[in-house]
Order: structure tokens, then sequence, then C-alpha cells
């Protein structure tokens, strides 16, 4: 469960807002173009990062204290 909100609410959110930013923003912008293509492309890379990593993971049992 914790998994697919993990993938669902933050890596696609971010994958997302780096396309925006990266092919929408920064051809409007042409003095700092090349910093907003970067930061788009960083945000949507670690998007996948985390989306990925939300797919492997898994609930850890909680160990008994007796």
């Amino acid at each position: 469960m914790v998994s697919k909100q993990i993938s669902v609410g933050i890596g696609i959110p971010m994958i997302v807002v780096g396309a925006l930013l990266a092919v929408l923003l920064a051809p409007t912008q042409i003095d700092i173009k090349d910093t907003i293509e970067f930061v788009g492309s960083l945000i949507g890379i670690l998007g996948v990062v985390i989306f990925i990593a939300g797919l492997f993971a898994r609930k850890i049992e909680e160990l008994q204290n007796n």
C-alpha cells in the first residue's frame, strides 16, 4: 500500500513537473534556458528514481518485544 502511495503521490508528479519545466518553461527564458532545462531534467530523473523505489518498497514487520 505504501509503495503505491510513494509511486503515485511523489514519483509521477515529479516526473510531470520536471517535464513541464524542461519542455514548456525553458524555451520562454532565453538567458537561463540551460539552467531551467537542467533543473527540469534533474527533477524528472529523481521522480523516476522515486517511482521505481516505490515499486520495490515493501512493508517490514515490526519486532515483538516480550
